[in-house]
């Protein structure tokens, strides 16, 4: 298990944007060998509770370390995108062996949107950066960054590129995709913040998480169909003064031996050409992907004793108690899993964001999508700290607290 937390360290805050310069300290993600190898031996029980009853206690509040690198980043804008089909529970119970309240009383899921038609996954990434783009009212030609978080994208090599295209972004932009299933788009929010602090030409980075995983579930098994959804979401990270800092700490981990309780694998169909000209084993035969395969209790165990912890550290790094924050913002997986989250943070149900009900687990489009949701209906206010965490396939998980505006 690797584990990166982050807080990138100062230097004297520089009036922007003359703090951008290549040179600057940049701040890595890796721990020492030795921490390395501790972690490894402890797998998933270094997620294990704070105390025997469950609960993880709050971390005590330290001053905020200083910073070195470059400058802050701060959430100007966010938008989503959904495709027009919306499939219900009682329309599911029409394929397989369901009901709306089996389904409800389960995951907390009553319908879910489903690409259709000629739409595109990669269509809803851009309408939802658009969307974001206009909130923060900064112009395409001025974004110096997209981060692609998706698991299924278009085009195999990647889709950040024709985001960008289709944005009308300059040619002088980079954009490149991110592969962490449902923590994509905290890894992706972290990965921004990291190239605006570390130095460089970054002033407005693009973080969009989109999926469609409706195209690898098996529509006959009711413990996984019964849970996905399509979705795009996105947010404006800008650069900022220190004192306007808006991502406040971080944690991020994974540990692939939790990979065999979620996987969407590789297998391979018929050989690509009938004639092998006598040589074994030639040509290989077509890649392809198999189904989405989950254990679910096994990811439900590892989901509420992880993100409550990734959490707390990610709370310790800000210098925070969890009393500051004002919402609770997980990966919408499964209600279950969010409200057993919050009870252990002792955060109340009022303070925690959750849409699950119209949308099902739309992987690295959920928090984006939640998140916009939440600003535009008028919940998520300017100055508001939020605690936001991703988990799933991998295993990966993290959490970042962020302050919106």
């Amino acid at each position: 298990m690797v584990a990166a937390s982050g807080i990138a360290p100062p230097r004297a805050a520089a009036a922007l944007p003359s703090a951008r310069a290549r040179g600057a300290h940049r701040v890595g993600f890796l721990r020492s060998h030795s921490q390395v190898a501790a972690a490894a031996a402890a797998k998933l029980r270094c997620c294990a509770s704070a105390n025997d009853d469950g609960v993880v206690e709050p971390a005590a509040p330290k001053p905020r370390p200083p910073r070195v690198a470059g400058m802050g980043s701060k959430l100007i804008g966010c938008g989503l995108a959904v495709p027009s089909l919306t499939i219900s529970n009682d329309d599911l119970s029409k394929v397989v062996e369901t009901s709306d309240e089996w389904i409800a009383t389960r995951t907390g899921i009553r319908s879910r949107r489903v690409l259709s038609g000629d739409e595109t996954l990669g269509g809803l990434a851009v309408l939802a950066a658009q969307r974001a783009l206009e909130m923060a009212q900064v112009r395409p030609e001025d974004v110096d960054l997209v981060l692609f978080c998706t698991s299924t994208p278009d085009d195999l090599f990647g889709a950040a590129g024709q985001v960008l295209a289709e944005l009308g972004c300059s040619t002088k932009a980079l954009g490149f995709d991110i592969t962490a299933a449902c923590s994509g788009f905290i890894i992706g929010l972290i990965t921004a913040t990291q190239f605006i602090k570390g130095g460089g030409d970054y002033q407005n980075v693009l973080v969009v998480g989109a999926d469609a995983l409706s195209q690898y579930v098996d529509w006959t098994d009711r413990g996984t169909c019964i849970l996905f959804g399509d979705a795009a979401g996105a947010v404006l990270v800008q650069a900022c003064s220190t004192e306007e800092d808006g991502l406040l700490g971080f944690c991020a981990q994974s540990d692939g031996n939790g990979q065999k309780h979620l996987h969407c694998s590789g297998s391979n169909a018929k050989s690509i050409l009938s004639k092998t000209n006598g040589v074994p084993g030639f040509p290989p035969k077509k890649g392809t992907f198999s189904c989405i395969e989950m254990n679910g209790k096994e990811v439900f165990r590892f989901a509420v004793r992880c993100v409550p912890q990734s959490i707390e550290k990610a709370l310790e790094e800000a210098g925070l108690p969890a009393s500051s924050i004002d919402w609770l913002l997980l990966h919408q997986a499964n209600q279950r899993i969010i409200d057993a989250a919050a009870t252990r943070l002792s955060i109340p149900s009022e303070k925690v964001i959750s849409n699950l009900a119209n949308y099902g687990n739309t992987s690295a489009a959920s928090i984006p999508l939640a998140l916009d949701e939440a600003v535009r209906g008028g919940k998520v206010k300017r100055g508001d700290i939020i605690a936001a965490s991703g988990f799933g396939a991998g295993l990966t998980w993290g959490s970042a607290i962020v302050k919106w505006g």
